[in-house]
């Protein structure tokens, strides 16, 4: 059975949605900073923790991870600051 949608590993990253970790004072200017980014085919790029084995053991009811799937948390003000440059449709 193949899945509705799965992620290109051929597009390429276009621009950050919201500010950089940098501005957002999230990073100690170390390579693991949390991140958006719209990809060239439109999709949307997450750079976060991985908490998929601490966060996934209580997941909502009709919730699930796949094997290759992971749970990454960003900070709320980094979503909150890509808000204006996510598209409403």
């Amino acid at each position: 059975m193949t899945r509705p949608w799965e992620a290109d590993p051929s597009t390429g990253f276009k621009r950050r949605l919201g500010k950089s970790p940098q501005e957002l004072g999230l990073t100690t200017d170390t390579p693991d900073c949390p991140d958006i980014w719209e990809l060239e085919n439109g999709d949307v790029a997450v750079i976060g923790r991985d908490l998929t084995h601490s966060l996934g053991k209580s997941l909502p009811a009709g919730v699930s991870i796949g094997e290759d799937e992971r749970l990454v948390v960003i900070p709320r003000n980094m979503l909150i600051a890509a808000k204006p440059d996510i598209p409403h449709s």
